[in-house]
């Protein structure tokens, strides 16, 4: 999306703008456990998309990602507000939120390998003590009765 270098700048300049903002100028503490993650501006500057994470307030609780996508939506018009005044661009782009799911994502392929990793520790375990079935050297030499006879 942001592939030219002024998109890419602004789109710095937005997440900055709009993590200050949700943390110090919009009231709502429906947002208190909102982080910024990325924001990705098109090529013509026209649209901004901010893609968050919510936490949860205990360890073990589940983020409430309903209630904080209703808040980001009723705050857009503030925080478009706020970055327009901060930009100095001639067009403030339209602010979209979207779910960043890349840190559960990657919990759960942590969670993955952490499984295979334990899978090869018990097939290396298992392997240990094992003998191959049938005789040591399944191999014939020319020792043994009927080898090297072509007919």
């Amino acid at each position: 999306m942001a592939d030219n270098p002024r998109a890419q700048r602004l789109a710095k300049q937005i997440h900055a703008i709009v993590a200050s903002a949700i943390e110090r100028e919009v009231k709502d503490r429906r947002l208190e456990l909102v982080t910024v993650t990325d924001v990705r501006v098109t090529g013509d500057l026209h649209d901004a998309t901010v893609y968050y994470t919510v936490r949860g307030r205990e360890i073990d609780d589940e983020p409430d990602y309903e209630q904080a996508a209703e808040a980001l939506h009723r705050a857009r018009g503030q925080l478009r507000k706020i970055v327009g005044d901060q930009l100095s661009v001639r067009f403030t782009p339209t602010l979209a939120f979207e779910l960043d799911t890349v840190p559960e994502a990657s919990a759960r392929m942590e969670e993955l390998l952490n499984r295979a990793r334990a899978r090869d520790e018990e097939t290396a375990r298992l392997r240990e003590g094992a003998k191959p079935a049938g005789e040591d050297n399944p191999y014939k030499t020319d020792g043994d009765s009927g080898a090297g006879t072509g007919a």
